[in-house]
């Protein structure tokens, strides 16, 4: 069995869309990073999308736990056109609803869908459990990242995956049995 304790990286304070644009994550939380590092298995590998967001809460909860290089496929969500841009910013509106309201082949301009992100998040996971067999792995990502695979794992449509909240410093626990995912844990706060 592999575990795997997705970690949503801290906080950014943008009110915008943020996807592949490289802020810095708020890690003021000192008493919240040494919680979550508590809760996490001493002995998990440690991996991370390459944004520093992630990349530094990564570093922030990694302890003595074995450090994966980063992964640029736990990126999260490329916005394209939209990026850094408010939902009301957004001159296509029809087309701004369409992306969330029917998440699938809906592109933003110059962006990835839904299924692009699922795709792409699929291939970073099977790699991570095929190099890794057996082990804990926590991995530090985004909000569409986590989303992606917390879907498959309570078998659910994309647009019910949006209806979970992933905070951010939070964290979710699923299991990987060899045949399928079982969810243990959504959003949990520490």
């Amino acid at each position: 069995m592999t575990r795997l304790f997705w970690v949503r990286h801290g906080p950014t304070h943008a009110k915008s869309m943020v996807g592949w644009s490289d802020l810095p994550a708020d890690l003021s939380d000192t008493a919240q990073l040494a919680r979550l590092d508590a809760a996490l298995p001493p002995d998990a590998l440690v991996v991370s999308s390459d944004l520093s967001r992630a990349a530094a809460t990564a570093d922030a909860i990694a302890g003595s736990r074995t450090r994966l290089p980063h992964d640029p496929d736990l990126r999260e969500i490329h916005f394209g056109d939209w990026e850094l841009k408010r939902f009301d910013e957004v001159e296509d509106q029809d087309h701004i609803r369409a992306y969330w309201d029917n998440p699938g082949d809906i592109r933003p301009p110059g962006g990835e869908s839904w299924n692009d992100v699922t795709a792409r998040v699929d291939r970073a996971v099977a790699r991570l459990i095929a190099d890794n067999p057996g082990r804990d792995i926590v991995a530090v990502a985004h909000f569409g990242v986590i989303l992606t695979q917390l879907q498959q794992a309570l078998k659910i449509g994309a647009y019910e995956a949006f209806s979970h909240r992933i905070e951010n410093l939070s964290l979710t626990e699923l299991h990987w049995d060899g045949a399928g995912w079982t969810a243990r844990t959504i959003n949990q706060n520490l």
